[in-house]
């Protein structure tokens, strides 16, 4: 059994598990507002610069049992589109299985997907959303899957495979997209070019959203995960994309000169 330890654990949040829900109460201090959902579109970050969006998303959601994460690929390992159908991620609050029916259903309806691990092994992306997901489920068991430099018709594709699966999985399913915005431009240039990205998500409009970042040069790491997650919903039934949050680097480290931007969005 592939057995996959945290990558970033003490960098990007804390490794001990007390100070992690501690911490992460802090991003979630109420889930009176949560309802099920189709999907969620969150940054990845270090906690301390886009936690409070990352939250604002999670408790509005009741996160189910089973959850399909896609996060870009960082680290060039692996695939460029590459799920693990097995294993367990050994993260600080307990270990999360694979849920392995789900995976291989996916794996199986796509033309796109290759099994493997080896793209997981360092990667943040997937990995800062699972305390989240945890803190709200315990029972929680997920379907990484991480993605390169894909092109559109294959977006597409793993979108419908996830819709597919998703529809004769017996259970409730929640799809989170792991994307930052703009990278290291003036807070005002990353508001701009969000903005572009942002109205085509709110229309759930997944060709609007990869032409967009396309046409615009827009540094969004995970515009590939994003518009996979749009098709996905769409073709799932949903109909309203709600931003809940934007902020940027700069509301952290006071250099607005160079930011991150964060936008964090609830599908249902």
């Amino acid at each position: 059994m592939i057995i996959r330890q945290p990558a970033v654990a003490n960098q990007f949040y804390p490794g001990d598990p007390y100070a992690l829900r501690r911490e992460l109460s802090q991003y979630i201090p109420t889930t009176v507002h949560a309802h099920p959902a189709r999907g969620a579109i969150c940054p990845h970050a270090g906690y301390i610069y886009s936690g409070h969006v990352a939250g604002a998303v999670y408790s509005l959601i009741k996160v189910p049992q089973h959850v399909v994460i896609l996060g870009p690929n960082h680290t060039g390992y692996g695939s460029y589109a590459e799920i693990m159908t097995e294993g367990i991620w050994q993260m600080p609050m307990g270990d999360v299985p694979i849920s392995s029916t789900l995976a291989r259903l996916l794996l199986e309806k796509s033309s796109y997907l290759s099994d493997g691990y080896q793209a997981h092994m360092y990667e943040h992306s997937l990995e800062v959303q699972v305390p989240f997901l945890q803190y709200l489920q315990p029972e929680l068991e997920i379907v990484p899957i991480c993605l390169g430099p894909i092109g559109l018709d294959a977006c597409l594709d793993i979108g419908r495979a996830i819709s597919e699966a998703v529809a004769e999985f017996e259970h409730p399913v929640l799809i989170v997209a792991s994307t930052d915005m703009s990278h290291y431009v003036p807070a005002d240039v990353a508001q701009k070019l969000d903005g572009l990205a942002i109205k085509e998500i709110l229309k759930l409009d997944p060709q609007g959203l990869y032409n967009t970042v396309k046409q615009y040069g827009i540094s969004m790491c995970g515009y590939i995960p994003t518009t996979i997650t749009l098709e996905a919903c769409r073709l799932m039934g949903a109909r309203d994309a709600e931003l809940v949050k934007y902020a940027n680097s700069g509301d952290v480290n006071g250099d607005y000169s160079r930011v991150v931007g964060y936008a964090g969005f609830v599908i249902r």
